[in-house]
């Protein structure tokens, strides 16, 4: 195809015109992409960002030879839907409709796991890949020898670190069992097909038998019993009968296709609701039919982890490369989910399995001589002496002793009453933080320090890689059974070791645990599991390594401003100036920002001046607490929460919620629904009961969860105010690293504002925009607190749009009730 014309992307806008601002977008991100750069877009509500967004990428996937397929990321559930619901409605207008799907985790799809058939005690994921496992044992051909299968996603050679690439590109003919086809390539083929069919019809059997009723899911019927079924002697060397999942028998027994085609999906896009129902039906494993579609599909539909978390990546690693088109939506929030995702832990737990695995070979060469021979003989292929594994596991052990005597002294000086006994009585049921070194200050770890003061170098730390990938490979050789963690956590450690010490913040996070496991010398292991951390508190520089593996894209949010710190925060600015002695070229970036295109006689937009709300002004949040600065903000929340319909208010945290809440429900004749931290379904009850009135007021926190991703559209908001600035607690060690980190990176100055103040007024902004959904929608959007005036201290009004520069104007708080029935006086 020629790449010298601009596409032509109107044959792929799905509506009969654009908004105002939509097609300048379209073309900019047309541009830009296929120029392989990327474009930053802040677009609020009415831009129409998913459609132009989707339209750009259509356009250049098929008017272009530069992309094979596209991928967006968003991690909020309501915005993948609507990707979802968008793309269909492109394809409504295409002879030849994009194939889409929408991805979802295993714990969602696995039929088991979704009707609670799995023990009680175990996790769907761990259980799932413990069949997975048998499986393939089971259906593993005779002549493949010590061939497996990686469960998390394809099949692999034993000496294979990644997925095989089983070609899926063609459509079956006539016989509806395999609507995508897998691997035809005998020659990579590891499974015996016939094995993994008889597996599934003996579940089949199994139930016809009438010893079990039919598991029931996503509104069908499975084919195979609620309970996972056993295989048949003849199956196995010493007539066991393991466990083992038909759902994934029938996977191999289709030689690794889908009984699914993206023709069963709505307009040629499949999500849950489709492809679930189908694959149990057919008695497939929804989530391996899923990994088959992705393969195929032109347009996936994922969260953040499908790109940044290796834990997760595995599934779409073989669809992501340089001919990878990406749109990250809600970009503002790319710095704090990335930051999680790209940050290390390695548990308490997980080491003792590390010194286990080095444990269980050095057990078996003390067996006998010839048993050390031959161990010593595999490592020696890996140039790994015994020697090495010996030492290793030394280290593994006083790691575990030096982790659990820091955590005894730090709880034992943190918290009175720890010696008692009484355990779980002092301490708190939260995750705890115990740093490693002072978050404000450049200098090592106290692990570091220990490990180089037991004579543990950073050359030994980096060989723990090396040590860990020749035992699992020698225990495969020995024919010990055993799922090895111990490269996969040498790895860690040498990371542990080279890592900066500012941008990467070591710390042990214990969390809460209902271990029955007893101590006497340890007793807070009956409260908490312990890892060791290493916080990536600025992960500009992994971004930018992660954005530069694809073609280019789109990152895009109703609040990206101001975009030049997103840019430098976001990795965006060094992917653009990156230095020459960086592999790779620089690449181009370009921004838009459009103003909110709804008629600015439907709304108002007030400050209202008062004292800022800061922890120091206004003390507790207790009921007798009545100073100045909170009688004031309760003062203003009251003459808001009195006007017409529905009012939000947003206050920095739960707690100032909750008190703001209690003052309410004594001063205001409406319904006062207060949201706390809890769990999702709660938090969707409270949003239907709000929804459900139109004369309510709903209290929440600005970070919480009614206050971005939620659509707010018809009557059911009027007003949203947010007292204060939502900052964070600047008191956690994580958060005095991570703006320490920013100082270094950034400079002083920049420190506070690029980490702390500028993700915080995202949220503010996130919150009003909640008001305003459509053009015909009417709303007062509300900011208390004289930060948001300009030429105030510590004024955050320079992070707003140049927009909400211009229309929020300043009122104190006596003028509130005659400003709010003047405006909804007067459209009535």
């Amino acid at each position: 195809m020629s790449t010298d014309e601009p596409p032509d992307w109107e044959r792929y806008f799905g509506f009969e015109r654009p908004y105002e601002n939509q097609a300048d977008a379209i073309e900019a991100a047309i541009e830009t992409v296929r120029a392989e750069g990327y474009l930053a877009m802040e677009g609020p509500c009415g831009t129409g960002k998913t459609m132009a967004a989707l339209t750009a990428a259509a356009s250049l996937l098929r008017e272009t030879d530069r992309f094979e397929n596209v991928v967006v990321a968003t991690p909020v559930k309501q915005q993948r839907q609507q990707f979802v619901e968008d793309l269909r409605t492109i394809n409504r207008g295409l002879d030849e409709p994009l194939s889409g799907v929408g991805l979802v985790g295993k714990a969602d799809l696995c039929p088991y796991g979704r009707e609670d058939s799995f023990p009680p005690d175990t996790s769907v994921q761990s259980r799932c890949e413990e069949l997975r496992e048998t499986t393939a044992d089971l259906v593993r051909a005779e002549e493949s020898g010590s061939q497996r299968v990686d469960t998390a996603g394809g099949s692999t050679a034993p000496d294979s670190a990644t997925p095989a690439s089983p070609d899926l590109d063609g459509e079956a003919g006539p016989e509806p069992a395999v609507v995508i086809e897998g691997t035809d390539d005998a020659a990579d083929q590891w499974w015996d097909a016939d094995r993994a069919r008889e597996l599934a019809d003996t579940a089949r059997r199994d139930l016809s038998g009438g010893d079990d009723d039919p598991l029931e899911t996503a509104g069908v019927s499975a084919p195979y019993g609620t309970a996972q079924p056993a295989a048949p002697a003849a199956f196995t060397d010493d007539e066991s009968t393991p466990l083992y999942c038909p759902f994934e028998a029938d996977w191999y027994a289709r030689e690794a296709g889908s009984p699914v085609g993206f023709e069963a999906g709505t307009d040629h896009v499949l999500s849950t609701r489709e492809f679930l129902p189908a694959a149990v039906e057919a008695g497939t494993c929804p989530h391996r039919v899923m990994s088959v579609l992705l393969e195929n599909a032109d347009v996936v539909v994922g969260n953040y982890n499908h790109l940044f978390d290796s834990r997760t990546r595995h599934l779409t690693e073989s669809i992501l490369d340089e001919r990878t088109l990406v749109i990250v939506d809600e970009a503002h929030r790319l710095e704090e989910r990335v930051r999680d995702l790209l940050s290390d832990t390695v548990g308490r737990v997980t080491l003792k399995q590390a010194r286990r695995d080095l444990g269980t070979l050095l057990e078996r060469a003390r067996q006998h001589p010839d048993n050390r021979e031959r161990i010593e003989s595999g490592l020696a292929d890996h140039d790994v002496p015994y020697e090495a594994l010996e030492r290793a596991y030394r280290f593994y052990g006083e790691a575990i002793e030096w982790l659990d005597r820091r955590v005894e002294t730090a709880l034992d000086e943190r918290f009175d009453g720890y010696g008692t006994g009484f355990v779980t009585e002092v301490l708190p049921d939260e995750r705890v933080e115990l740093e490693l070194r002072d978050p404000e200050v450049d200098e090592p770890d106290a692990f570091t320090a220990w490990a180089e003061g037991a004579g543990y170098t950073g050359n030994f730390f980096r060989t723990l890689g090396a040590v860990g990938a020749a035992v699992e490979d020698v225990c495969s050789q020995q024919g010990i059974d055993r799922d090895c963690v111990c490269t996969a956590t040498g790895v860690l450690f040498a990371r542990w070791w080279s890592r900066d010490h500012t941008a990467f913040f070591r710390e042990i996070t214990l969390e809460p645990s209902d271990s029955e496991y007893r101590d006497p010398d340890y007793p807070w292991q009956t409260v908490y599991n312990a890892s060791l951390v290493m916080y990536n508190c600025i992960p500009s520089e992994q971004v930018r390594e992660i954005l530069g593996e694809f073609g280019g894209g789109i990152l895009m949010s109703a609040t990206l401003e101001p975009i030049p710190i997103f840019e430098a925060v976001s990795g965006l600015e060094s992917l653009s100036t990156r230095s020459p002695d960086d592999e790779g070229a620089t690449r181009r970036v370009d921004r838009r920002s459009y103003d909110l295109q709804f008629p600015v006689s439907n709304r108002e937009s007030w400050i209202v001046d008062v004292m800022p709300f800061t922890a120091r002004n206004r003390g507790p949040p207790t009921a007798d607490n009545h100073n100045e600065t909170r009688e004031r903000y309760a003062y203003a929340a009251r003459e808001i929460a009195r006007s017409h319909g529905n009012v939000l208010l947003a206050y920095p945290n739960y707690a100032e919620a909750e008190w703001a809440a209690g003052r309410l429900r004594e001063s205001v004749d409406k319904p006062v629904v207060l949201d706390r931290s809890s769990s999702h379904e709660e938090t969707q009850r409270l949003k239907s009961q709000f929804f459900g009135d139109d004369h309510s007021v709903l209290v929440t926190s600005t970070r919480g969860t009614l206050t971005e991703g939620v659509d707010y559209d018809g009557e059911k908001l009027h007003t949203c105010a947010v007292f204060g600035v939502p900052l964070v607690n600047i008191g956690s060690p994580r958060v005095q690293a991570v703006k320490h980190a920013y100082g270094d990176r950034f400079g002083a100055d920049n420190a506070f504002p690029y980490a702390l103040t500028v993700p915080a007024v995202r949220q503010v902004r996130q919150a009003i925009g909640r008001v305003l959904r459509g053009p015909d929608e009417r709303g007062v959007r509300i900011l208390v607190g004289e930060r948001y005036l300009p030429d105030r201290p510590r004024s955050v009004r320079p992070f707003l749009s140049a927009q909400e520069r211009r229309e929020f104007d300043r009122l104190t708080p006596e003028f509130l009730a005659d400003q709010l029935a003047a405006f909804w006086d007067g459209g009535e």
